[in-house]
């Protein structure tokens, strides 16, 4: 397994979500930072650039200077605390990155970009060489591209030193890497790119939060999206099966999906024999599977403006 570090960027002003706090903004039930630390969740060392918020595992905290200094300020600050060789760079605003994703841009790295693509990934070519790589052991970083092709480097793995090298010389040529555009960094890094358009997708207005809420209540989605919310809701990792718990509980109830209930159900019932079980344990897993089916049903009727 690939060592690797992360850096998530969490601070901006979110100007076009009118100021709101966009890493704490809910989907599926999940405040968006929660999201992403969830598909990185091997990362020797996680630390979160931004002011300081409950999160769904331990992070390190980091600020850029100043705050609200751009994406460059933000990301020295980051790595300020990074000691692995290779860090995962992820902004706070990624609903639907997963690890298999993060295992495909670590690979990519680690290959010289030349790993194949991953589950959902459009096109045969998988990792691409960029900026005249080729593919070649030279590659610096690996990002992935959107719909359009563009490439997104703040959903990427990228070799340590040569981010410190060019964040030094920027410094030395500007005085400052506050408001500098994060082009000026990616410019001069030899990156590959895997094209994933559902993984590179971000959120930047609300009509994305709309589209992000709405695409995880599809029906070939909402059951896997639902029981990875309350897995992490009630701190557990356990691989559920659906088939045969389905199985035994064929009478679904109304709510989220009708087979969320005897899931939840299980699942309530598992976090509580992990706290000794007992009726206390029991109500305090059954109130937090409540709480976030009451933010999930919530969403369904305002997916477009915060509420």
């Amino acid at each position: 397994m690939t060592v690797y570090e992360a850096v998530v960027l969490a601070g901006g002003a979110a100007r076009r979500l009118g100021g709101a706090d966009k890493p704490a903004v809910r989907v599926g039930g999940r405040p968006l930072l929660d999201r992403v630390l969830g598909a990185c969740p091997d990362a020797g060392r996680t630390v979160v650039v931004g002011p300081r918020r409950p999160t769904v595992r331990p992070v390190t905290w980091a600020r850029e200077e100043p705050p609200g200094g751009g994406p460059l300020a933000a990301l020295a600050a980051g790595l300020r605390h990074v000691r692995a060789d290779r860090v995962l760079v992820l902004s706070a605003d990624l609903p639907f990155l997963g690890p298999e994703t993060v295992r495909a841009l670590l690979a990519g790295l680690d290959d010289g970009g030349g790993v194949g693509g991953v589950d959902g990934a459009v096109g045969a070519g998988g990792v691409v060489g960029a900026h005249g790589v080729g593919g070649a052991d030279g590659v610096e970083g690996v990002v992935l591209t959107d719909a359009g092709g563009r490439e997104q480097p703040l959903v990427g793995a990228y070799l340590v030193e040569p981010l410190l090298r060019e964040l030094g010389l920027l410094v030395a040529e500007h005085g400052t890497l506050s408001g500098l555009p994060l082009r000026l960094l990616t410019a001069e890094l030899a990156l590959a790119r895997l094209h994933h358009p559902t993984a590179s997708f971000d959120c930047d207005t609300w009509e994305d939060i709309g589209a992000a809420r709405a695409r995880i209540r599809d029906d070939r989605s909402v059951l896997e999206e639902w029981i990875a919310a309350v897995k992490a809701e009630l701190g557990i990792e356990l691989d559920v099966d659906t088939a045969g718990l389905l199985d035994l509980a064929r009478d679904a109830a109304h709510g989220v999906a009708r087979p969320a209930a005897p899931l939840t159900t299980f699942l309530v019932g598992y976090a509580a024999a992990q706290r000794g079980g007992g009726p206390e344990a029991v109500a305090e897993a059954a109130r937090k599977a409540v709480a976030l089916a009451a933010r999930w049903a919530e969403e369904a009727c305002t997916s477009d403006e915060p509420s």
